[in-house]
């Protein structure tokens, strides 16, 4: 079983939400991950949240009475509200909007049909080399004989 990042499941998940909100199938292809564990990925993350909104107004007693009732400790949520606040409290300008996604997507498929084209490019002359190998080669044979 892979393991992976809290990096890599943050930048995953980051695809799922808005602005961009892509669908699970599409990044799961992306990323060649299951749809399903990202699918589960949402929802811990939606569970974390869920947490810290839930905790926000309970005294310490009353946060440590719910951590051991759902399996969790008190660092645990610690975190998950630093999480939050720094997530909720980024700079716009960190942020991506609508515009600058979609300003990425078109410049993704410019980058994908200049690259297929030198593909193709490549392909060709390749092609041409090999046959003017060929050529060369039996033009050589007959002039031994």
């Amino acid at each position: 079983m892979a393991r992976y990042g809290q990096t890599f499941k943050d930048k995953a998940l980051a695809r799922l939400l808005p602005p961009e909100s892509a669908a699970i199938d599409l990044v799961a292809r992306e990323i060649g991950i299951g749809a399903d564990t990202l699918e589960r990925w949402r929802e811990d993350a939606a569970g974390r949240l869920e947490a810290v909104v839930t905790t926000a107004a309970m005294n310490e007693a009353d946060q440590s009475a719910w951590c051991r009732s759902h399996g969790a400790y008190p660092e645990e949520l610690a975190k998950w509200r630093a999480s939050a606040t720094t997530a909720l409290a980024a700079p716009e300008e960190l942020r991506a909007s609508p515009q600058a996604t979609r300003a990425d997507r078109k410049r993704i498929r410019e980058l994908e049909r200049e690259l297929l084209r030198k593909d193709r490019a490549l392909a060709e002359t390749a092609a041409l080399l090999v046959l003017s190998k060929k050529v060369q080669a039996i033009f050589n044979k007959g002039e031994d004989e």
